[in-house]
C-alpha cells in the first residue's frame, strides 16, 4: 500500500509562517510584475515542499480477522428449567456459524455466578476484562447469550469504549411461572422454651392464589397450613434448645413451575437459655459440696437453687426438722409446684431420709422422661440402705450399687466408650496414659444397666461415670464424690472445671456436645464447607451433599479426633445446600441467604434493549415452545441495517498488521537538489531576457 507522507524539517507552525510570507511575497509579486511572478511563485513552493520533506510510503500489510465476543451467561439463574441445554445447543451453534466467517475471530468468554459475595451476573465486567487487549476498532460485534437477568447493565456502551452492535439472544419462555417464599421478620435469636414469630410471604407467577406452606423444625415437620398467596403471613415456633434450631419453611410447587430451589427457606435461630435454672441438693455437708457450689455460682448464666440437708441418716433424735434448718426445705414447692421450671436437678451426696415422699420421686422419674435432666453425685451413702437406687428413680438410673465402697488412690481413666464421647474426649491431660491427672480416692462400686457404657472407670475398672437417656430426658451418675480433689489441686489436680461443666451441659442438651451429630460451616476460604460427624460408631458414613439445583454428591469423612469425622468440599452453587448422614440432616448456606440470583428467575428481554437498540444490534429469545431452539444467520455487513429478522450483523474493520515499511524521500538527494536548481536557473534566464528587452 503507497501512501505520501510529511516529515518536516521545521516545526509545522514555522513552516505555516514561512508559507503566509511566502504567499505574501507572491500576491506582490504579481502586482508589480504580472505573469513573470509565477515563475518566482514556483520556486518558493518548491522550497516550501522540500521544508516539509515529503515521502513516499510503501506498506506491506497482512490483514487480521475482527473479534466478535460471545459472552455465556453461566450463573445460576441460568441454571434452571430448560436454560443449560438450550445455552448449551446455541453456544454449539454459534461456534459452527462462526467458522463460515472468514474475516471474524469469535471470542467465547463463560461467565459463572460471582466468586464473592453477592453481586449477581456481572456480564459487561466480564467483557470488558475478556476484551482488553482488543483495539475498539478491531471489535466487530458482541453477542450476550443469556436469560437477560443482568445486574452490572452500564449507562452505555461507550462508556466501556464499545462502538459495536450489541445483539442479545435470550434463553428462557415469555410464559413461565414460578412460586417462591421470602422471609419478611426472620429472628436470628430466641429464647429456649418460648415461641417465636417468623413473618413470610408467598409470591408466584401463573399461581392458583393459594399455597400449602409446611413447617418444619430441625428437619420434623411441625405444622402446615394453606396461606393466600402475595400476602404476609406469621408463623409461630418454638426454641426447643440452645445451639441452632433450624427452621425450614417449604411451599407446595406449581405444576411446569420453572424451579424449586426458592420454594424453601431455611431460617437457623439461635437458642440461647434466659438462665439456666439449677436445683442442688446436697445431703449433708461435705468437701465437695463447695465445688459444685462453686462451679455453679461462677456462671452467670445459671440461677442456682440450692439446699442442704443437715440431719445426716445416723442422726434419728426425733428433732423435727424445721428447727434444724435455718430455711425450711419447700419440698412441695420444688418437686410439685415449680419443677419443670429447673433445667438440672442435681442431687449430691444425698441419702433417702424420708424427707422426700415417694410420690415426689415419682415426679422426678416424670419430669426427666419429659424432658429434664437428673445427676445423681454419689458418695458412701449411696451404696447403703438409705440409697437413691431403693427408690422410685431406680428405673431411669444408669447404674445399679452392689452394697460395696472401695477406697483407694485410682486414675480417672476414660473408657474406650469415653474416648469418642463429647464430654469425656480430649480432656487436657488424657493426652497422656495414665492421664497427667491427680488421684481420686473413694468410688462406689456398682453395676451399669444392660446397654449403657460407663465414659469414665475408676479403681478395680469399676464404672465412675455412668449416662443414660430416658424417653426425652437425660441421667447422669457420678460414683465418686472426690472430684474435689481436683479442684483443690491434690497431686497437681485435674480437669474437674472441664468435665463437671461437659457433664451439665450434656444433660441440658447442649448441641455440641450430641453423641451423634452432624454440623457444616463456612471455612472462610472462599466456597469451602467443612463438615463434621460425631458419632460413637467406629467409623462415619459417607455424607449426602445436595446443592440447590439438586445435584448431589457424596463426601466422604476421615478422623480427625476419636468419634470425631471431617472433611471438606468446595460449593459450586450459591444457596441453600443440604447434608444427610444416616438419620442427620444439616444445613450449610453458602453465599447470602437470599441469593440475587434467585430472587428474580424469570427471563427478560427488557432490560438489555435500550443497550441493544442504541448500538444497532438486536435483542430475540432463542428458545422455542417445542424444546428446540432458533439461532440467527451471522453475516459480515459492511454497512446499512446489523439485523433482521432471521440473521445478526458484524461490522469488520479492514484492519491489518505491517510487515514492513519502504520510505522513499521526494524533497532530499539529487534529484530534488537538480529540480530546484533548475527552476532557480529557469527563474533567472527568464527575467533576464525580460529585463534586457525591456533596456
Amino acid at each position: 500500500m503507497l501512501s505520501l507522507s510529511f516529515t518536516p524539517l521545521l516545526p509545522w507552525p514555522v513552516l505555516a509562517g514561512l508559507g503566509v510570507l511566502v504567499l505574501l511575497f507572491i500576491v506582490l509579486a504579481f502586482l508589480a510584475r504580472g505573469r513573470t511572478a509565477a515563475l518566482r511563485a514556483l520556486v518558493l513552493a518548491l522550497v516550501l515542499a522540500a521544508l516539509a520533506n515529503p515521502a513516499l510510503v510503501r506498506e506491506d500489510r497482512e490483514p487480521v480477522k475482527d473479534v466478535a465476543a460471545v459472552i455465556v451467561d453461566r450463573s445460576g439463574s441460568q441454571a434452571l428449567g430448560d436454560r443449560p441445554a438450550v445455552t448449551d445447543r446455541v453456544r454449539a451453534e454459534l461456534q459452527r456459524r462462526f467458522g463460515a466467517l472468514t474475516n471474524i475471530e469469535p471470542r467465547f468468554i463463560d461467565v459463572p455466578d460471582a466468586r464473592e459475595g453477592d453481586d449477581g451476573t456481572k456480564l459487561f465486567t466480564a467483557l470488558g476484562q475478556a476484551l482488553a487487549d482488543v483495539p475498539p476498532e478491531r471489535l466487530a460485534g458482541v453477542v450476550m447469550l443469556t436469560d437477560g437477568v443482568v445486574h452490572d447493565i452500564p449507562a452505555s456502551l461507550a462508556a466501556l469504549g464499545i462502538k459495536a452492535p450489541l445483539h442479545v439472544l435470550v434463553t428462557g419462555h415469555a410464559d413461565e411461572r414460578d412460586r417462591q417464599i421470602r422471609l419478611l421478620e426472620a429472628p436470628r435469636f430466641g429464647i429456649v422454651g418460648r415461641d417465636l414469630s417468623i413473618r413470610a410471604e408467598v409470591m408466584e407467577r401463573g399461581g392458583t392464589g393459594n399455597a400449602v406452606v409446611t413447617v418444619r423444625r430441625d428437619g420434623e415437620e411441625i405444622g402446615r397450613r394453606t396461606v393466600p398467596t402475595g400476602q404476609p403471613f406469621a408463623l409461630t415456633t418454638r426454641i426447643e434448645h440452645g445451639g441452632p434450631n433450624v427452621v425450614e419453611i417449604e411451599v407446595e410447587p406449581l405444576p411446569g413451575e420453572l424451579t424449586t430451589i426458592n420454594n424453601r427457606a431455611v431460617l437457623p435461630i439461635e437458642g440461647i437459655r434466659e438462665k439456666l435454672r439449677v436445683l442442688l441438693v446436697s445431703g449433708e455437708p461435705h468437701q465437695g459440696e463447695r465445688t459444685w457450689r462453686n462451679l455453679l455460682k461462677s456462671d452467670a448464666n445459671v440461677d442456682l437453687v440450692h439446699f442442704t440437708i443437715l440431719r445426716p441418716p445416723e442422726k434419728q433424735d426425733g428433732t423435727p426438722i424445721s428447727e434444724l434448718s435455718l430455711i425450711a426445705f419447700p419440698t412441695r414447692e420444688l418437686f410439685v409446684q415449680k419443677i419443670k421450671d429447673f433445667d438440672l436437678i442435681i442431687f449430691d451426696r444425698y441419702a433417702n431420709q424420708s424427707v422426700l415422699p415417694s410420690a415426689y420421686f415419682d415426679n422426678i422419674v416424670r419430669y426427666v422422661r419429659e424432658g429434664g435432666a437428673l445427676l445423681i453425685a454419689a458418695g458412701p451413702e449411696f451404696a447403703g440402705p438409705a440409697s437413691l437406687a431403693r427408690t422410685r428413680l431406680a428405673g431411669i438410673l444408669p447404674g445399679d450399687p452392689n452394697g460395696r465402697v472401695v477406697e483407694h488412690p485410682y486414675k480417672a481413666m476414660p473408657t474406650p466408650t469415653g474416648r469418642r464421647h463429647p464430654v469425656t474426649r480430649a480432656l487436657p491431660g488424657s493426652e497422656s496414659t495414665p492421664p497427667a491427672w491427680g488421684d481420686w480416692l473413694r468410688i462406689v462400686s456398682a453395676q451399669t444397666r444392660p446397654g449403657i457404657q460407663p465414659i469414665l472407670s475408676g479403681a478395680d475398672d469399676l464404672p465412675l461415670l455412668a449416662l443414660a437417656r430416658e424417653d426425652k430426658g437425660r441421667v447422669a451418675l457420678l460414683l465418686s464424690d472426690h472430684a474435689w480433689l481436683w479442684a483443690r489441686g491434690y497431686q497437681e489436680g485435674g480437669p474437674h472445671l472441664d468435665l463437671l461443666r461437659r457433664l451439665a451441659h450434656w444433660l441440658m442438651k447442649e448441641p455440641a456436645l450430641e453423641e451423634e451429630a452432624l454440623r457444616a460451616q463456612m471455612t472462610g476460604r472462599g466456597r469451602e464447607v467443612r463438615v463434621e460427624r460425631q458419632t460413637m460408631a467406629e467409623a462415619a458414613e459417607p455424607v449426602t451433599v445436595t446443592g440447590p439445583t439438586g445435584s448431589a454428591r457424596t463426601l466422604t469423612l476421615g478422623p480427625s479426633e476419636p468419634g470425631l469425622f471431617s472433611g471438606t468440599f468446595e460449593a459450586t452453587e450459591l444457596g441453600l445446600h443440604t447434608l444427610r448422614s444416616g438419620p442427620l440432616v444439616a444445613f450449610v448456606s453458602v453465599g447470602p441467604p437470599n441469593p440475587r440470583e434467585l430472587a428474580d428467575v424469570f427471563s427478560d428481554t427488557e432490560r438489555l434493549k435500550p443497550l441493544s437498540d442504541a448500538s444497532g444490534g438486536s435483542i430475540r429469545r432463542v428458545s422455542e415452545s417445542g424444546g428446540g431452539v432458533q439461532v440467527p444467520r451471522l453475516q459480515s455487513v459492511r454497512g446499512g441495517r446489523l439485523s433482521g429478522a432471521d440473521w445478526i450483523g458484524f461490522r469488520p474493520s479492514d484492519s491489518a498488521n505491517i510487515r514492513g515499511v519502504e520510505v522513499y524521500p521526494l524533497a532530499l538527494g539529487l534529484v530534488a537538489l537538480a529540480l530546484l536548481a533548475a527552476a532557480v536557473l529557469t527563474m533567472w534566464l527568464v527575467e533576464g531576457r525580460r529585463g534586457g528587452r525591456a533596456a
